[in-house]
């Protein structure tokens, strides 16, 4: 389904959102006791009432967003100085707020917990602006990336993301009101998508950080398949025997990425793996998995600059071992099965398991 235009998601889609926020907050009981009564026709602990209310936070978390994306706007003169250096500060410091609170309800609801098992000293603090680099398994991942960026290493995040993001009225106000790109594959008008991800990065300083996903899409076996045929037909034989060796992860597309380098010269590149989320990509997969405990184990290694090659043979074998390297880690760590500790079928079949965090490396 085609985008609609700006004028539709601000005066209709956005405003629907915050009154159906409204009736719903109003009528939340009366939902719940829907989903207890029906809870016990469908297998897992509380799986209904717990996606339930889960649904109606997520609106409600939008609403709030939207009222207090509002406010910004009229305190900036109805708009005018929205791009300011203030308002844009502003903004990030609402965005780092409410992905705080997301990222609350997440844990809660899927009882979710993430350790960081290693972080290179450059990831941590701001001196210089950084390239970060991320595989892309679910929409879960993106959220807790940036939610990690600006809340944990008080970074103000550069975005490239799909356009179809825009459905979600709050990610479509906010991020629009700061320096990202929504990008639609194929619809490029008269720039290429290289060249606009290039402009994107064009000018960061020592706090910024551009992230990008050049997988271009999240992993699924299929993609996998069908990524490693189309490198093939290109005549790209070297590349294709490489990929067919990850297992875990899609073949990196290094245009975006190189563009981004030749864009922010004296960017660092911080490459970052995770793995926990991999099997959560739709709300049917959410369905599925709600019931369990989920561990979310990411890492992050920080590349100076310097160290970034600057030929274009160079830089895609460079690409390519640091895939491999993930691929490999996230083989390594790949979360065990843990049932809820509130579920009691599942804690009388399932094996004991040690509850402590792993260590950093």
């Amino acid at each position: 389904m085609p985008l609609p235009p700006v004028w539709v998601r601000r005066l209709i889609i956005a405003p629907v959102v915050v009154v159906l926020a409204a009736a719903l907050l109003l009528t939340t009981p009366i939902w719940l006791v829907l989903a207890l009564l029906l809870s016990p026709l469908v297998p897992g602990h509380l799986r209904v009432p717990r996606l339930a209310l889960l649904a109606i936070l997520y609106l409600l978390w939008d609403a709030a967003a939207l009222v207090v994306l509002a406010v910004m706007w009229v305190a900036s003169g109805f708009g005018h100085n929205i791009r300011s250096p203030r308002f844009q500060r502003a903004h990030y410091v609402i965005t780092g707020r409410f992905l705080a609170i997301l990222f609350w309800f997440a844990k809660w609801a899927l009882h979710l917990t993430v350790d960081v098992v290693g972080t290179d000293p450059d990831t941590a603090l701001p001196g210089r602006p950084e390239i970060v680099v991320s595989r892309h398994a679910g929409p879960g991942d993106s959220f807790i990336l940036i939610h990690g960026l600006i809340n944990w290493f008080q970074r103000e995040p550069r975005i490239v993301l799909k356009a179809t993001l825009q459905w979600d009225p709050a990610v479509d106000v906010l991020l629009n009101r700061l320096p990202n790109r929504f990008i639609s594959p194929g619809r490029t008008g008269t720039s290429t998508l290289e060249q606009q991800i290039g402009e994107t990065a064009y000018g960061l300083d020592d706090n910024d950080a551009f992230v990008i996903f050049p997988e271009g899409g999240n992993f699924t076996p299929r993609r996998r398949m069908s990524a490693i045929a189309r490198l093939r037909a290109k005549g790209l034989a070297d590349a294709a025997r490489k990929a067919e060796k990850l297992q875990h992860v899609l073949p990196p597309k290094p245009g975006g990425l190189f563009a981004a380098i030749d864009a922010a010269p004296d960017a660092g590149v911080i490459f970052v793996a995770h793995t926990g989320l991999d099997r959560m990509m739709t709300i049917a997969d959410v369905w599925q998995e709600l019931p369990m405990d989920k561990r979310l184990v990411m890492k992050f290694w920080s590349v100076p600059p310097e160290e970034v090659p600057t030929g274009e043979e160079e830089r895609v074998a460079w690409l390519y071992d640091w895939w491999a390297r993930i691929d490999s880690w996230i083989e390594d760590n790949r979360p065990a099965f843990r049932p809820l500790s509130t579920d009691w079928t599942a804690r009388r079949s399932a094996p004991t398991e040690s509850a402590g965090s792993s260590a950093a490396e």
